[in-house]
């Protein structure tokens, strides 16, 4: 491999060996501009048990000012959303080839002003040369880049490092939470046989969730107390690593609305941890002579969210 030159980072040298990994033979190229295609994104090759692309653009990248009249290509990784964990990383060095038809070798760039590669991460999936040729020298027919209408272009790819760590939390704190209100009146207590009984669903903070009470205790209250629970109403549909953090009250106003029976708690909530309450939450004995009147009873919870921790990409 023979150098030409090293300028701006970007090493220039002519090879007569083909790229070891991927080869794009484009036809009828002058139909792409035609067509009014600026830019031809080819199907993924692999290669450092990655998959890649190569994009290139006939006319120049026209997102780049500095592309001006000249053609641009660019290394892409390929489904780099789906490859996993928050904060993966990989550094690759790369070689981009272009076929010279008339001498039947290549020129070759490299981007060579960083030893470790260049990074792919989510933010940063492609990187390449704005001025890979300028679109003078690429047309001209005695430089045998364009022969026939048809261009080859190449790519070589070597993963230096990879990075992948374990988790990425991002805490959110709420600046001014407001406190939710629900009210749920249960006409027909004296009634429930079940174990359980959930109120409806509400929102509080963005998220649904329900009251949970268990009238003839759970736990530690099974037989002697009723048991009060505040719980998420759909756990599930949280993302893995989601902590909802919350200030909750549950009360049970008298028979004359007078008085309160009530406790409170802060809790983190999340897919494994869908509960808070009491399993001794009030004597059986006193809510039916206090606090139910004619079969019915009242049930209320306040909730106030303050922060939530959510998976997050590290950069």
């Amino acid at each position: 491999m023979a150098d030409l030159c090293n300028e701006d980072g970007v090493s220039r040298s002519i090879s007569e060996t083909p790229p070891t990994h991927y080869t794009l033979k484009i036809q009828s190229l002058s139909l792409l501009k035609k067509n009014n295609i600026e830019k031809y994104t080819s199907p993924y090759f692999e290669a450092g048990g990655y998959k890649w692309k190569l994009v290139f653009h006939p006319n120049g990248n026209k997102n780049k000012n500095k592309a001006g009249n000249h053609v641009s290509v660019y290394l892409m990784m390929a489904d780099a959303t789906s490859l996993a964990p928050a904060g993966w990383e990989v550094h690759a060095a790369f070689r981009l080839y272009l076929l010279d038809q008339n001498n039947d070798n290549y020129l070759v760039l490299q981007d060579t002003s960083n030893e470790k590669g260049r990074r792919f991460h989510a933010m940063k999936v492609e990187w390449g040369f704005d001025r890979f040729m300028s679109q003078e020298a690429f047309s001209n027919p005695e430089n045998g880049y364009v022969v026939d209408d048809t261009c080859v272009l190449g790519a070589e790819v070597y993963v230096c490092q990879e990075k992948f760590p374990g988790r990425g939390d991002c805490l959110s704190m709420v600046k001014d939470p407001i406190s939710f209100e629900h009210t749920w009146k249960i006409n027909t207590f004296s009634a429930i046989t079940a174990n359980c009984e959930d109120s409806r669903t509400f929102i509080a903070g963005e998220h649904k969730w329900k009251i949970q009470v268990y009238p003839k205790g759970k736990g530690s209250g099974t037989g002697s107390h009723l048991s009060l629970y505040l719980t998420l109403a759909e756990p599930s549909s949280l993302s893995q690593g989601t902590q909802i953090y919350a200030d909750l009250t549950l009360r049970i106003p008298d028979s004359k609305n007078e008085r309160y029976y009530s406790d409170k708690a802060n809790y983190w909530f999340s897919a494994s941890h869908t509960s808070c309450g009491w399993p001794r939450f009030i004597p059986i004995w006193l809510f039916n002579y206090r606090y139910q009147v004619k079969g019915a009873c009242v049930i209320v919870a306040e909730v106030t969210v303050h922060g939530i921790t959510t998976k997050n990409i590290m950069l």
